[in-house]
């Protein structure tokens, strides 16, 4: 039996604190905005302009949480005065504060696949503004280039692969026949991918309408994986708490790894590099110059 996740424990502070959450319908946006709101502060949740027309699965448990928070409101709870919405592009972001999750879009294909056409080309370019420099820009809005004089401290989170892969959008490239289970028995990630998604669930949103989804697709197919709620719950927790725990610490960490297994292969890495520098530390010393005694 999965054991329940743990609470969420936010550092002492003397006031209620602003988090702003640059993509406020992902499923971590909106499982963090509530644990906050529960505890008291305040949210602001970015929306990109013109997405909910876009995308209407999507914003359907955006929907469901702003529906929560009014009834929470009208209970005395006061979510609604706590809770903001504004519309907010992280790639050309101009403000931003606390918690950027700029949306970890995942793209399928290899290099060849990606590199077939001009709309596949587009694919990397929008992948790379959006997963990339909307975490630039937010920053570059939000902190100051000499943050310590202002006592401003930033934490980089890296959460579990799994939370950036099955709840953002993957988009699958069309594939090359050369690829193909026929003529390359190796398993690629499409496969593996599909497969899981297939065993996950059967009604995955597929292109706005619900059946198992493919990569086999001769079109660029885009999906959002639909993810039983205990399912997610359990894939957002380690994260939540490690955000709820950060968040406003005094003497927070410069990156933390969530999960004991990103920690292990942490460590294994560094394990190996400390090794590396060890056989070789001869080599390193070998071209020094030596100080010549006055």
């Amino acid at each position: 039996m999965t054991p329940p996740p743990p609470p969420p424990r936010f550092p002492s502070h003397s006031g209620p604190r602003v988090w702003l959450i640059t993509s406020g319908n992902s499923p971590l946006g909106i499982a963090l905005a509530r644990q906050v709101l529960a505890h008291g502060d305040y949210v602001v949740a970015g929306l990109i302009p013109g997405e909910f027309e876009k995308d209407e699965e999507r914003f359907a448990e955006f929907r469901e949480f702003l529906q929560d928070a009014g009834q929470n409101d009208s209970v005395g709870g006061g979510w609604k005065e706590r809770f903001k919405v504004v519309g907010l592009d992280v790639r050309c972001a101009s403000l931003g504060r606390i918690y950027d999750e700029a949306g970890d879009d995942s793209i399928i294909g290899t290099v060849e696949e990606l590199a077939a056409s001009q709309r596949t080309l587009t694919l990397i370019r929008e992948q790379f503004e959006t997963n990339f420099f909307g975490p630039v820009n937010i920053i570059k809005a939000s902190l100051a280039y000499e943050i310590a004089p202002f006592n401003i401290k930033m934490t980089i989170v890296q959460p579990n692969l799994e939370i950036s892969v099955l709840t953002n959008k993957i988009t699958s490239a069309p594939p090359l026949p050369q690829y193909s289970p026929d003529n390359n028995p190796a398993p690629l990630s499409r496969e593996i991918l599909g497969g899981l998604l297939d065993r996950l669930d059967s009604t995955t949103t597929f292109n706005g309408s619900s059946k198992p989804p493919t990569f086999a697709s001769p079109e660029i197919v885009s999906l959002y994986p639909a993810l039983p709620p205990s399912m997610k719950s359990a894939l957002l927790a380690e994260t939540l708490h490690a955000l709820t725990a950060i968040g406003g610490h005094e003497n927070p960490p410069a990156r933390h790894i969530v999960g004991f297994e990103g920690v292990a292969s942490v460590k294994e890495k560094l394990k190996t590099v400390s090794e590396e520098l060890e056989d070789f530390v001869e080599v390193s010393g070998a071209v020094d110059i030596e100080r010549e005694e006055e």
